[in-house]
């Protein structure tokens, strides 16, 4: 847990309701609905698979980047932390769930067919592609999904519980999971970089500080941000000024201005602007909202 506090925490918009089964239409550069780990580095505890209509996406994490096109899906597992990105024009839905969607009820030995695989490090994301030819009916299913979106009916719940059990089913008899992954010094230095930021944020933090954090160079502590998360230090730090912004105005009654101090921001002005950039809300909207 210690590890994933580094990363901002994408908390699923529909947590709290009696079906927290969240679906995000991304076309190009717009998510609807707006949702807070859009474009930035992040993980979610629920489990994620995207289904591509148009152009490519690439997913990537912390090791690895994995691309998938129109007409294929990719699963993304829960704690992972990822980053969702597209090129050229681009279409695709997300569906984020928690994982005991697929066990049925508390205590059931289909468990055993979702714990063997969500939640095992070993297996961060997975693409579905046609050169697989036992993912034809993953995509299929997928492509239902999207079609429920268009087409709700009075059985929408339940149409969508039966194609993931289904959807789970297929993956559960096909996928092997692959040796443990290797830490390495990308990896590490990361985890340098991001722990600094977690302990830092309410700072001013420079370049120089963030990359004698991990023993490095400026130079290298650019590369490494840019390969790992294909962003800057500056970027990721604001988004992660940001997140914790959003938990602070849900969570308390402290006013705006001491807010946007508390998280790094020195003006209260150019919080507004950044925040309202990120979520589509001013930041007294979002904490009525």
């Amino acid at each position: 847990m210690e590890e994933k506090r580094r990363f901002i925490n994408s908390v699923n918009l529909n947590a709290g309701t009696d079906f927290p089964y969240l679906v995000l239409e991304i076309i190009n550069e717009q998510s609807f609905p707006r949702n807070p780990g859009f474009q930035v580095m992040h993980w979610h505890e629920d489990v994620q698979f995207i289904y591509v209509l148009e152009g490519k996406i690439s997913v990537k994490t912390l090791y690895d980047t994995t691309a998938v096109q129109a007409g294929e899906g990719v699963f993304i597992n829960k704690s992972v932390v990822h980053l969702v990105e597209h090129t050229g024009t681009c279409h695709y839905f997300s569906f984020v769930f928690p994982d005991y969607f697929l066990k049925f009820y508390f205590g059931s030995p289909a468990a055993a067919f979702v714990e063997r695989i969500i939640g095992r490090d070993q297996l961060p994301v997975f693409a579905f592609t046609a050169d697989l030819p036992w993912c034809g009916p993953v995509l299929a299913i997928l492509r239902e999904l999207v079609e429920l979106e268009k087409n709700k009916t009075d059985f929408y719940v339940y149409e969508v519980l039966t194609r993931l059990s289904s959807l789970w089913l297929v993956i559960s008899k096909n996928i092997i999971l692959p040796p443990g992954r290797p830490n390495d010094a990308l990896g590490a230095r990361m985890q340098a970089f991001l722990t600094y930021i977690e302990s830092h944020y309410e700072e001013d933090i420079s370049l120089e500080c963030l990359a004698e954090s991990a023993h490095v160079s400026k130079s290298e502590c650019l590369r490494c941000f840019k390969v790992s998360m294909q962003t800057t230090p500056l970027r990721y730090l604001t988004e992660y000024r940001l997140q914790k912004a959003a938990e602070l105005l849900t969570t308390t009654d402290e006013p705006i201005s001491t807010i946007a101090m508390n998280v790094g921001f020195k003006q209260s002005s150019h919080f507004g602007k950044c925040f309202k950039e990120k979520t589509g809300y001013s930041p007294r909207c979002y904490r009525h909202k």
